[in-house]
C-alpha cells in the first residue's frame, strides 16, 4: 500500500498491517465548520472512515461546539461513531461554564481548553498566536481579549483560581467529559492537571505534546502522566517537522503505552487524508520496533476508552 494524496506523500506501508485500520478511534480529527456547508463536509469524511474500517471520531473546532452537527452525521452515515467537542476560545466566551453545561448536556466528549487565545502564546514566541487563526485575528484588540491573560489563567487555576474555571472545572466533571489541554503552555498544563484532579475530573488528555506551543520533554510527559494525564502524541506535529520521530518515539516508551494515545490532528488540506495518516503513522511505530498490539492499544483501545466511558 502507498499514499500519495493530501501532502503528496509517497510512503511504502507494509502489508504486515492487514485492515490497519480496524476498530481505530481518532481522538483528533481537525474540523472547521464554519457554516451550515460544512456538515456535508463531515458527512463525506464519515463514509470515508467507514470504508476504511475506522471504528470513530471526534470532530474538533476552534470556535463552535460541534455536539449536535456530529449528532447530524451520525444520523445521516450509520455505522460509524462521531463525537463532538467544544474548544474554549473566545467564540464561545472563553471560560464560559453556560456554553460547557449546554456542551455537556448536547453529549459532547472532549473540552479543549484555549487554542487561540493570548494565554497560549509559548515564551519563545513573539508573534500573538490569534493572528495564526482567520476569525482569531478579529477579536485582536478587543475587550475580550483583555479579561483571558496569562496571569488570570495562572490565577484562575491556581487555590486563588477564578470562579468561572472553577465552574468549568465542575462541569467537565459532572458531565464526565475529557479535559484536553489545548495550546496551554508548559506551567498552565501542570497546574490544570493538578486542579482538575482535585476536583474530581477523571479524564485529562494532554495535547500533542511535542507540539512547540508545549514541547514537554520525557520526563514532563512522564511527570504529567504520573499526575493521571493521558499524553497525546499527534501525527502532523512529526509529519510536518515540528518535533523530532526519534524524540516521539523515546517519550512514549518512558511514558509508557498504557498512557499514551496516538491521534492524528488532520483534516486539512494541506496534510494526508485522515486514513492514510493514520496508517502512515502506524507504519513509522512499526519501523521503529513497536509492536501491532501495541500500535492498536494506544490508537484504538485506550481513546476508545476515553470517550465511551
Amino acid at each position: 500500500m502507498t499514499t500519495t494524496t493530501g501532502a503528496q506523500i509517497t510512503e511504502p506501508i507494509s502489508s504486515v498491517l492487514g485492515k490497519p485500520f480496524e476498530a481505530l478511534m481518532t481522538c483528533r480529527f481537525m474540523s472547521r465548520p464554519t457554516s451550515s456547508s460544512g456538515a456535508l463536509t463531515t458527512s463525506i469524511w464519515r463514509r470515508i472512515f467507514f470504508r476504511a474500517d475506522l471504528k470513530g471520531f471526534v470532530l474538533k473546532s476552534h470556535y463552535i461546539p460541534t455536539a449536535e452537527r456530529a449528532k447530524v452525521v451520525g444520523r445521516a452515515v450509520p455505522g460509524i461513531e462521531a463525537y463532538g467537542a467544544i474548544t474554549l476560545n473566545h467564540s464561545v466566551g472563553g471560560f464560559n461554564p453556560v456554553a460547557l453545561e449546554i456542551a455537556g448536556r448536547s453529549g459532547a466528549k472532549i473540552v479543549w481548553m484555549p487554542t487561540s487565545m493570548p494565554l497560549t502564546k509559548p515564551q519563545a514566541v513573539s508573534m500573538d498566536r490569534t493572528r495564526n487563526f482567520r476569525f482569531g485575528r478579529k477579536f485582536s484588540g478587543t475587550r475580550c481579549r483583555r479579561h483571558f491573560t496569562a496571569a488570570a489563567l495562572s490565577a484562575g487555576f491556581q487555590r486563588q483560581r477564578h470562579r468561572g474555571g472553577e465552574l468549568c472545572l465542575e462541569r467537565i466533571a459532572k458531565h464526565n467529559m475529557i479535559l484536553a489541554t489545548g495550546h496551554l503552555g508548559r506551567d498552565e498544563i501542570f497546574k490544570i492537571v493538578s486542579t482538575a484532579r482535585e476536583m474530581g475530573v477523571k479524564k485529562i488528555v494532554v495535547t500533542h505534546a511535542e507540539f512547540p506551543s508545549q514541547s514537554l520533554t520525557g520526563e514532563e510527559q512522564k511527570q504529567l502522566a504520573d499526575m493521571g494525564a493521558v499524553i497525546e502524541h499527534c501525527f502532523t506535529t512529526t509529519h510536518t517537522n515540528k518535533a523530532r520521530w526519534e524524540d516521539l518515539f523515546t517519550n512514549v516508551r518512558k511514558t509508557g503505552i498504557e498512557r499514551t494515545i496516538l491521534s492524528t490532528d488532520l483534516g486539512q488540506t494541506i496534510n494526508p487524508p485522515v486514513a492514510e495518516g493514520f496508517a502512515l503513522y502506524a507504519q513509522r511505530f512499526l519501523d521503529a520496533g513497536f509492536s501491532l498490539a501495541e500500535i492498536r492499544h494506544m490508537a484504538a483501545t485506550i481513546p476508545a476508552r476515553l470517550v465511551e466511558g
